[in-house]
């Protein structure tokens, strides 16, 4: 008999995450997503309670952390015995503490108890699962990501850089991500290329910063009169073109702490570099020595904020070169095979999901 299986995500249906669970569960012929809403969360939360009850499914599978679909898991896991794994990308408590000192400690509780109610995890990285493992979760699994955009090549390099106004021979190093503000450390993804674009001493390096976030009037501020000339910040680009984006770049940017929140992450950039052939500058993070650490260039300093870090990112721009480029590039891994390979990671998680349900445990 076919196992039912009812997944979502919490950042909302259509989303990237959602793409990347419908992937994972691909092997699945019992699995059925279940429509979340991020602009409604609570309205979600009481719309999959009710096909909870109604459904009865085998297993249900998140994508996120999300207090409200979290909350749904652990009701149906204790109320209706629905045994659930959830999947994650970030050490919640650490995340929310970084930003909510008081309010973190609750969420530090909160991920706490998912890990120990859960049937598994699905970790981003092995470093994530070896957490909620600590944490109580009796199995767990990983799948690091990969190009959820595809790989189309159009528009070309040369378009692109002549939207930005930067010359063909120019040397690029950009950043695409989530551009959401951090009040408290005042800084966001790229901020440090900025500042640091700041401070250079060349006129032939062009920084770019593409997404969209609350991030964003603080990065235009911050740039002031560079911006438009070797500060470029276009604002946001659909999925699609995520990737001939970074095919305009060099160099990839991923600033990232290294403390309970940065040194978890691999972060959905990596593949997408990877697959545009760009190195990395990045910070000290266990990632940027177990994935191609020939091809990565590591910072010094716990957080990517503070002025250490931010000298020797200037440093390192001043001295790039085309040459230092390519000896990078040419230590890159294949993007579509190994850690970031989507048929791999479906396999991966279709045998854990499948003899999860065949042994039918509830913690």
């Amino acid at each position: 008999m076919m196992k039912k299986i009812a997944w979502f995500a919490t950042k909302g249906t259509g989303s990237n995450e959602t793409l990347r669970m419908e992937s994972l569960l691909s092997q699945q012929p019992g699995a059925v997503e279940w429509p979340f809403d991020r602009a409604d969360k609570w309205g979600s939360f009481k719309r999959l309670w009710k096909l909870a009850r109604e459904q009865r499914p085998d297993l249900v599978v998140m994508e996120g952390t999300g207090i409200a679909g979290g909350l749904l898991c652990l009701m149906a896991r204790i109320s209706l015995r629905i045994p659930y794994v959830f999947s994650s990308g970030d050490a919640v408590g650490p995340f929310v503490r970084a930003q909510h000192p008081l309010v973190g400690w609750g969420f530090e509780i909160y991920e706490r108890l998912l890990c120990w109610y859960c049937a598994g995890f699905i970790g981003w990285t092995p470093y994530l699962c070896g957490r909620a493992m600590a944490f109580g979760a009796p199995r767990a699994v990983t799948a690091e990501g990969w190009v959820i955009g595809g790989d189309t090549k159009e528009p070309s390099r040369a378009t692109i850089r002549a939207q930005w106004g930067i010359p063909e021979s120019a040397i690029v190093v950009g950043i695409v991500g989530n551009l959401a503000w951090n009040p408290r450390h005042q800084w966001c993804y790229g901020m440090d290329l900025v500042r640091a674009a700041r401070q250079l001493r060349r006129t032939d390096l062009f920084v770019v910063v593409v997404g969209s976030g609350d991030g964003l009037p603080h990065l235009r501020r911050e740039a002031s009169d560079l911006l438009g000339g070797r500060i470029v910040i276009p604002g946001p680009v659909s999925l699609a073109h995520v990737m001939p984006t970074l095919c305009a770049m060099d160099v990839g940017s991923l600033p990232q702490s290294v403390d309970g929140v940065g040194a978890y992450r691999f972060t959905t950039k990596l593949p997408e570099y990877f697959a545009a052939r760009l190195p990395v500058i990045t910070n000290r993070i266990p990632a940027a020595y177990d994935l191609a650490p020939d091809a990565m260039w590591r910072l010094p300093g716990k957080f990517p904020w503070t002025p250490e870090s931010t000298q020797a990112l200037v440093r390192l721009l001043d001295a790039l070169s085309p040459a230092m480029i390519r000896k990078k590039s040419e230590s890159l891994p294949a993007s579509d095979t190994g850690n970031f390979s989507k048929s791999v990671q479906a396999r991966r998680i279709g045998a854990f999901v499948e003899e999860l349900l065949n042994d039918n445990v509830i913690p």
